[in-house]
Parts: C-alpha cells; sequence; structure tokens
C-alpha cells in the first residue's frame, strides 16, 4: 500500500507557501520590478531529510547523496550539507558547487559518464568516491593508479535493462540506454566478474533505473539485478570484495496534489520485498535522491502581465516559462504543474473557476506552463504560482530570448505564520545576460572581417 504524507503535513506545507508568497508581493520580492522569482520552503527540505533518514534507518550502512543536478544552488547545497547529506555529481560545475557548499571529499560521489582524465586524477587524489561507466574507463583508471592502492570507494555502474517507465527519456535501465554496462549484453557479466577479479581497488557495484515516471518495482527490481550480481562476484572470489551498493536514487514525485506520494518508506518496503539481503548490513548503501527532496518545497510565483481570449480560449501572459519551466513546457505530458492564482497583494483568490491556458514570455507559441486548467478569474497584476518546482526549475535555466535569471529566496515561517526570507540567488541582471554574450568581444568579428 502506497504511503502519502499526513493531510495535517500537507496542509502545513501549503499554508506556509501561502504565507510566503503574500510575504514576499508585501517586500518587493514579487512584483512590477521583479515579476518573476522563486522560493523554497528550508523546513519542507528538512522534513524530507528527516524522511529519508528514518526510512533507510537500520543495521545497513547508509550514506545518502543528494543530486546536485537537482539544485545546483551553493545555498540549498550547504543546507543539506549541513543536514548530514553527501552530494553526488556528474560534472565539473557540481563537483565545483558542491566543494562550495562544504561538502567533504569523503561526502562526495563522483558519476560523470564522460570523466576526463584530469577529472579522475583529481577524484583519485582526493579520496571521491567514483562509479566508472564503462571498461574503457576501467582501463583508464588502471593507467592512473599505476599499482597504487585508490583512497576512496570506486564502483562500476551496471545497466540491469529492466526497461523503461513512463517518460523514456527518464528511463536509464533500457536495453540500449548510454550508461554503465549492460548486464543483458553477451559476455557482459564475465567481463564484470573478470574486471572485479583484476582489481582489488574496484568495491563498488552502482545501478540506477531512472527517475521521474519509473515505478518502484521497476526500481526494486533494477537494484535486485545489481545485488545479486555483487552476491555472485563475491560467491566467486570467496571474499567480499564488493562491500557497498550504490542504489541510486529516483524516487518519483506526484505532481497531481500536495501530498508526497509515495514515500521513502514506501520504496523501502518495496526493496525489502524484492531484495531482502541488501538490507542485512554486510553491504553499505549509497543514495542519490534529488528532485523528490526539493520538488514539492518549491513555488516559482509570476506576475500576470496580460489576459486576453483567442478562439474562445482564456490566455494568461506571465513572465514565467520555458526559461524556467522547460521540461514541462516542451514536455507538458510528463511534467504536468499544479497552478495557484493569487490576487496582486499575494492573497489566494476565490470564486467562479475559468477554463485559462498560463503562458510565459517567451517567443514562441507554445511556451504554455499550464494549458485548459480551472482557475478563479485571472486579472492583469495577479500572480500565478507554479507548485512543486524545487527540483531542477530553480537552477536550470533556459535562456531562450535572453531572459534573465530569477532571483531566489528561502524561507521559514514561525508558529505565528511570520515570514523570514534569505536570499540564495541574485536575480540576474540584464546587463549581466549582456555581458555574457560577449559585450567585450563586441569588435571581435568586425576587426576578423576588416583584417
Amino acid at each position: 500500500m502506497t504511503r502519502t504524507t499526513s493531510g495535517s503535513a500537507s496542509r502545513q506545507r501549503g499554508d506556509r507557501r501561502t504565507a510566503a508568497l503574500a510575504r514576499a508581493v508585501e517586500d518587493g520580492l514579487l512584483g512590477p520590478h521583479s515579476p518573476v522569482v522563486g522560493l523554497l520552503d528550508v523546513d519542507g527540505v528538512l522534513a524530507a531529510v528527516d524522511a529519508l533518514n528514518e526510512a533507510f534507518a537500520g543495521p545497513a550502512p547508509v550514506q545518502h547523496t543528494f543530486a546536485a543536478k537537482a539544485c545546483g544552488l551553493v545555498p540549498v547545497l550547504r543546507l543539506l550539507a549541513d543536514a548530514g547529506m553527501g552530494c553526488e555529481v556528474a560534472s565539473p560545475g557540481e563537483l565545483e558547487q558542491a566543494l562550495a557548499a562544504g561538502f567533504r571529499y569523503d561526502r562526495l560521489v563522483f558519476d560523470s559518464p564522460a570523466k576526463t582524465v584530469g577529472e579522475l586524477k583529481f577524484a583519485l587524489a582526493h579520496g571521491i568516491a567514483i562509479n566508472l561507466d564503462n571498461f574503457q574507463e576501467l582501463a583508464r583508471v588502471d593507467r592512473l593508479l599505476a599499482g597504487r592502492e585508490a583512497a576512496g570507494p570506486i564502483g562500476l555502474r551496471v545497466n540491469p535493462q529492466v526497461g523503461a517507465g513512463a517518460i523514456g527519456a527518464m528511463s536509464t535501465a533500457t536495453a540500449t540506454s548510454k550508461f554503465g554496462v549492460a548486464l543483458r549484453d553477451p559476455g557482459a557479466v564475465d567481463a564484470v566478474t573478470e574486471a572485479f577479479e583484476r582489481r582489488p581497488w574496484l568495491n563498488r557495484l552502482h545501478a540506477h533505473v531512472g527517475s521521474q515516471g519509473c515505478p518502484l518495482p521497476l526500481i526494486a527490481e533494477g537494484i535486485r539485478v545489481a545485488y545479486e550480481l555483487a552476491e555472485r562476484i563475491n560467491d566467486r572470489l570467496g571474499h567480499a570484495r564488493i562491500t557497498g551498493i550504490d542504489i541510486g536514487g529516483g524516487l518519483p514525485v506526484n505532481f497531481t496534489d500536495e501530498d508526497d506520494r509515495p514515500t521513502y518508506a514506501d520504496h523501502v518496503a518495496e526493496l525489502r520485498e524484492a531484495v531482502p539481503g541488501l538490507f542485512d548490513g554486510r553491504y553499505t548503501l549509497v543514495t542519490e535522491f534529488g528532485r523528490s527532496l526539493l520538488a514539492k518545497s518549491g513555488t516559482i510565483g509570476t506576475v500576470v502581465e496580460y489576459t486576453k481570449s483567442a478562439g474562445g480560449r482564456r490566455i494568461a501572459v506571465t513572465h514565467a516559462g520555458a526559461q524556467v519551466a522547460t521540461r514541462t513546457v516542451f514536455m507538458p505530458g510528463s511534467w504536468p504543474l499544479r497552478v495557484g492564482v493569487f490576487d496582486a497583494a499575494g492573497r489566494p483568490k476565490r470564486g467562479p473557476a475559468q477554463v485559462v491556458d498560463i503562458a510565459g514570455p517567451c517567443c514562441f507559441a507554445g511556451d504554455l506552463t499550464a494549458t485548459g486548467v480551472w482557475l478563479p478569474a485571472i486579472e492583469p497584476g495577479d500572480v500565478v504560482a507554479l507548485h512543486d518546482t524545487g527540483a531542477y526549475y530553480f537552477s536550470s535555466h533556459f535562456s531562450y530570448n535572453s531572459l534573465p535569471r530569477p532571483a531566489v529566496y528561502g524561507y521559514r515561517t514561525d508558529a505565528g505564520g511570520r515570514v523570514r526570507f534569505a536570499l540564495v540567488r541574485e536575480a540576474q541582471s540584464v546587463r549581466e545576460v549582456v555581458e555574457e554574450s560577449g559585450l567585450a568581444q563586441a569588435e571581435a568579428l568586425v576587426d576578423l572581417r576588416r583584417a
């Protein structure tokens, strides 16, 4: 049975969000001069971390890492580090963000499928845990170590090829996925076993089935395949060469209402049913959750600039579109968002519902964050809230039309409903957009032409 957050906890989170939106309008963080802003509920994030730790409590040692790709903002990463999380990184930029946020080297996991020699040297020198992607990368590390012991854990990523979830692009355990060693390919299991036989420094397996759209049984099946391979290799070698299993992340997020569904407890229950030996303490477990830790705690607020109609359909034109909600705009069927509407003072609007499309500012027809939703009548100056946007939406900006990145604020509310804000990232100025577009080299091509 799938559990949900309690109705009380969901209502409290909604109440905090409503209070934060009203206060953001009152303080001028959201309004005519700041028409789009990101808001992150700090208490909601910490509650998600607590739920994760509680679900995995038991005899098996566990290192929980946050997937930095879900929100690569240093203050957010710092909050998670302070809460005891580690960090999974998949690029040089994410690695530097994690280090700047205060994660120790031994709290990092480096997972990029395209690591350079320089990146591998750095990770090996500092004892960062590495998950290698393929046999060529294994050979590269052979050369870099040159017979030396590794300073940190090193694993091999395998693809259990258990199939796709509802969103193909988010499924990483398909027959032809680009990630890891495909275990059902001819000779793959024997080749992986031989790789561990030949390399005393290789001591982890890594499997990640995918994220949003992957049901819990599919995720559990992929982890079961990795666990059984670890058992087979350790039996073959006669000792516990593999001491850790990185089970990835990928817990789906419920974007249809306020509740967390499924929960981390649901995920662990599914794993205990499918892979009971995983939790007996013989393996250190590593997790890499991202979206599920932050999504429900984030909101994008945006001012309605105009309202109009076309073909009988009402349209509200806002300042939040593909530049902040890229996946929703381009794949609305896979990434729908809940939408709320507030008046110019930031108070929830009431009244009869009307069908409306919520449009963004980008100059293409499909720039819609919601289509055909029922909302109270919207007027210019109102505020539209895009809910459940705490992961990816704040930090994965799409620079279409050279739209600047919005400011992001974290917030906490006290028992009396009073809200305190902390700046996470300043809004990008138009001048900064111009500078990033090559302002300092404005004459470069003209000079080349004249030379």
